[in-house]
């Protein structure tokens, strides 16, 4: 725009919607990513949610359905979901990416229908968190992903391998811009650098500048013509807006001011006007200006305010525009509990009634200009471009189902969910096959098609795939504060690691304190809220706690390990500690050196291990107060031990890099050695699937957390499989449901818990969501199946030590049907506090098992016995909408309603039945 030239844009004015036209039940948070909150295509809208510690990712449509919106929710990750892209050339495909290192993408549907449950593609660069995604703006199927400080291009039909690793930055990369005909790509950094590459010719940047003047948050956006737009702050933390010219990033051509705050500008940019929109996180504002490449570059168009603040924002594509109304620019604005549509429309006066082209050149349209392939190689064809006059749109393309097929190493697919809409996704682009490459330089082909021949049968794939896993969508949930215990004071943060950090049972909490002496606090669960600020009565174990533990057969019972090689057991009267403990019911003596661990036996009453310092782990028998067997043959120190679910074996962890097996009855040697983790920090171990096989946590040589299974037949063969998780210095405490399988695993001062189901076959483990804590918590203990409310769907109810606090968290499985018995969740449960057979019986060579309890209520009907019923049809067959009506019918019923709007004409009127007055009345 020319200062003598007016702008046919100047006069655009925002117009926000009704409350009743904004898309509610949405639960943004304040999540921290570098990545967009909200994304939209022409057809769908994805936003960021606070559900299932971000992982989730909330869907609903840009039209509503019959009036209202329907907002659903996508379980994406394991992890915070840090960013999102729809796909220029296909509305219902989205790429995630997040903070599991993984990128998918998904095969969407319409709100109203059943989102698929498994990506149809998923990248693992393992280079850690992932920050950012973006479609190729004029090629099918590639992506440009940004780690935490390398921007990867990647072609998604070759999963092993990125066509190109881009130059690191020096810092933490913010953004990522595509230039519109798709031959640069452009980055911002905290290193305050600006860096334009040209993949295809080079890794490392063609022109780069140390440009911004704060390591604050930026974006970078791709302008007008060879222009490039940023927003970020200056020196003074005052938040700007500069515009650059690509070929020279040493300064930039025009600037703005905006006022001083501590959100980031969200820059949205509309190449067919030249409108910018700009929103700060945290604001209630809109601004809207106008980019021209010649002064003044910059000018304001309007300040639009809005009554919530802004979490996201995201520009809707120019197909789904209100034409008609003159709608050049449609807003979306994410706030905490609502996306705010604010339209951008030209005043004409013919507005509503004829399309006026001055205001709408062609656009870009949806089909690829060449494939992944061709671009690599050199191609620069662009996307042909499309008229948005409503009578010269192009028709949809035939939609089709793909069968998918499965995926090489590096990548994973499932079954596509019956109502899926589809097109032709710009993953499936013909090609030839070759091995991949990294290097820029040399030019490689694609995979061939994206989808299969359509014979293949479904059985067949789901044999390919694997097995799912019911509970990969379960969510946990910190309880209502009314149930938390808090101002818990002195809590000793420093137990060794081999203590879980505390413990606990179905009627009271046992809590270590950092007090001289040893002291523990015990907290009745029947009594929850704020604990009084004085001293409370306490355990005083005389030395300092190195592990304890509550018999599992008897609530009043705790079993505390101290430094002085020790055991004491401690009696807690009922109703909980009145006063101060002094004097233990039992001391146990015979290790000559501090104790490590303490575990009582699953079946036998009074049957308690330890593991020490002395390299020995011993067995006492609590009834007689005496030692019984002394099992050798640890190097080293004693990471962990368990009792198998039978109660026959023990197996342990050392930190020799051996894990074992004994029978204690029969031999003071290990049955079977085998090789453990390799690195030295810590371990746990668990029996799992029925006691066939066994699960280490711990970690690799690099100090990464790595989850072991091994083989309980077979240890000496070293683990079937493992999972590796991240790099962290606590070791992962497991806890193993044996009912459904699943693990939940949390190490001391993390704020994730990760959730598995473990399966006796290929891939053994299936991930699941994971639960966030919002702060660093101290340990995570869990209470018996009784305590799970089976009518919520809870699987597993633990307790979740922090600083200060004692908070129950409930994971729940998401079900439909909850007025029914899961059955399918809740097999009978075996009632493990109570004890199959004494110490006596058990050290002279017999064995027992638990008894079963079903945990259905007697007011509920198994899901498995309830009514089958008929589907439901939504909507109507379009014979009813496609009929035509004569004139007649038409009159008939606009007479008919007519009619009944203004009632039965053969009823008398009200005031016919009103009495009269009476002539003597009148004289008064």
């Amino acid at each position: 725009m020319n200062r003598f030239k007016t702008s046919k844009f100047k006069n655009t004015t925002p117009k926000v919607a009704k409350k009743e036209g904004w898309i509610n039940n949405i639960h943004a948070g304040s999540i921290s990513c570098q990545g967009s909150h909200i994304t939209a295509s022409s057809k769908l809208v994805a936003f960021n949610t606070d559900q299932a510690g971000g992982g989730m990712v909330g869907l609903t449509s840009v039209s509503p359905s019959d009036g209202q919106w329907t907002v659903t929710q996508i379980s994406c990750h394991s992890d915070l979901v840090t960013d999102m892209d729809f796909s220029p050339f296909d509305e219902c495909l989205l790429a995630t990416c997040s903070g599991d290192e993984t990128v998918k993408l998904w095969r969407l549907c319409d709100p109203e229908q059943e989102q698929p449950s498994s990506p149809e593609l998923t990248l693992q660069p393992g280079q850690g968190r992932l920050e950012l995604v973006h479609f190729h703006p004029t090629s099918s199927g590639l992506l440009a992903v940004a780690t935490t400080k390398s921007p990867l291009i990647w072609d998604t039909s070759r999963q092993d391998a990125p066509l190109a690793a881009l130059e690191q930055h020096s810092d933490q990369l913010q953004s990522l811009s595509w230039k519109r005909d798709g031959s640069l790509l452009a980055s911002s950094s905290k290193d305050k650098m600006l860096r334009v590459f040209d993949p295809r010719a080079q890794l490392t940047p063609v022109q780069s500048a140390k440009s911004l003047q704060s390591n604050k948050d930026s974006r970078i956006l791709w302008a007008r013509d060879d222009f490039l737009l940023t927003t970020g702050f200056d020196t003074m933390r005052t938040r700007e807006v500069r515009l650059w010219d690509s070929r020279k990033l040493s300064s930039s051509v025009s600037s703005l001011s905006l006022g001083t705050s501590n959100g980031l500008l969200v820059p949205l940019f509309d190449d067919d006007t030249g409108l910018l929109m700009l929103t700060g996180i945290g604001d209630t504002a809109v601004d809207c200006f106008e980019v021209s490449a010649a002064e003044p570059f910059l000018t304001q168009v309007s300040h639009c305010l809005t009554d919530a603040s802004t979490r996201g924002a995201a520009m809707v594509p120019k197909l789904a525009l209100d034409v008609i109304s003159c709608e050049v620019v449609r807003v979306l604005q994410l706030t905490d509990s609502c996306i705010v549509p604010i339209s951008y429309q030209v005043p004409r006066k013919s507005s509503g009634q004829e399309f006026h082209d001055d205001l709408y050149p062609d656009t870009v349209g949806t089909t690829p200009a060449m494939s992944a392939e061709e671009w690599w190689k050199g191609g620069n064809k662009q996307v042909d471009k499309v008229s948005l006059h409503p009578d010269k749109r192009p028709k949809p393309a035939a939609k089709q189902t793909p069968v998918k097929k499965e995926l090489p190493r590096g990548g994973s697919k499932e079954d596509q969910p019956h109502g899926c809409s589809t097109s032709s996704s710009p993953l499936s682009t013909p090609s030839s096959t070759a091995a991949p490459s990294r290097s820029p330089s040399s030019t490689s082909g694609l995979s061939s098609g994206f989808l299969p021949s359509p014979s293949q049968s479904v059985k067949t794939i789901q044999n390919m795939l694997g097995p799912t896993s019911k509970f990969r969508h379960i969510q946990g949930a910190v309880m209502h504060r009314d149930k938390h215990i808090t101002n818990i004071r002195n809590l000793n943060l420093t137990t060794p690691g081999e203590c879980d950090g505390f413990c606990v049972n179905r009627q009271r909490v046992a809590v270590p304190l950092a007090i001289a002496g040893g002291q523990i606090a015990v907290f009745e669960r029947s009594g929850p809220g704020r604990q009084p600020d004085t001293a409370l009565p306490t355990i005083q174990n005389s030395v300092n706690v190195a592990d304890f533990s509550w018999d599992p057969f008897d609530t009043h019972r705790l079993a505390v390990a101290g430094d002085d090689a020790k055991i004491r057991m401690w009696q807690v009267p009922e109703g909980g500690l009145k006063e101060t403990l002094t004097e233990p019911k039992l001391v146990l003596q015979g290790h000559t050196e501090k104790i490590y661990s303490i575990k009582f036996h699953p079946l036998a009453s009074g049957v308690l291990v330890s593991s020490s310092y002395d390299l020995t782990v011993r067995l006492w028998n609590l009834e007689s107060g005496e030692q019984v067997k002394i099992l050798t043959g640890h190097q080293d120190q004693v990471f962990g031990m368990a009792w198998s679910p039978d109660g026959k074996l023990l197996a342990t962890v050392c930190k020799d890099g051996k894990v074992r097996i004994y029978d204690p009855r029969k031999s003071t040697a290990p049955v079977q050695e085998g090789p453990g983790p390799e690195g030295h920090r810590g371990a746990r171990v668990v029996w799992v699937c029925d006691g066939k096989y066994l699960l280490v946590s711990g970690f690799d040589s690099r100090s990464e957390r790595v989850l072991y299974l091994f083989s309980a037949d077979s240890l000496s063969s070293g683990p079937i499989a493992n999972a590796s998780l991240n790099v962290s210095p606590s070791t992962l405490i497991p806890f193993y449901d044996p009912d459904t399988s699943v693990v939940i695993l949390t190490g001391k001062g993390d704020t994730r818990v990760y959730i598995y189901e473990l399966v006796p076959e290929d891939p053994y483990f299936i991930e699941c969501s994971s639960f966030n804590s919002p702060e660093p918590h101290k340990g995570l203990a869990f209470l018996p199946k009784t305590e799970c409310n089976v009518r919520d769907v809870e699987i597993a109810v633990g307790l979740m030590l922090t600083k200060t606090t004692i908070e129950p968290v409930a994971f729940r499985v998401p079900r439909v049907k909850k007025e029914f018995f899961q059955d399918d969740v809740y097999p009978d449960t075996a009632v493990w506090w109570e004890p199959a057979l004494t110490a006596s019986a058990w050290l002279s060579g017999s064995n027992g098992q638990h008894k079963k309890l079903s945990l259905k209520p007697k007011d509920m009907t198994p899901v498995s016995e309830a009514p089958k019923e008929a589907p439901v049809r939504k909507y109507l067959p379009s014979s009813v909408y496609l009929e035509e009506k004569t004139d007649e019918q038409k009159k008939d019923e606009l007479l008919s309603a007519m009619v009944a709007k203004l009632g039965n004409m053969d009823d008398p009127l009200p005031q016919e039945s009103f009495e009269g007055v009476d002539d003597e009345e009148w004289d008064d």
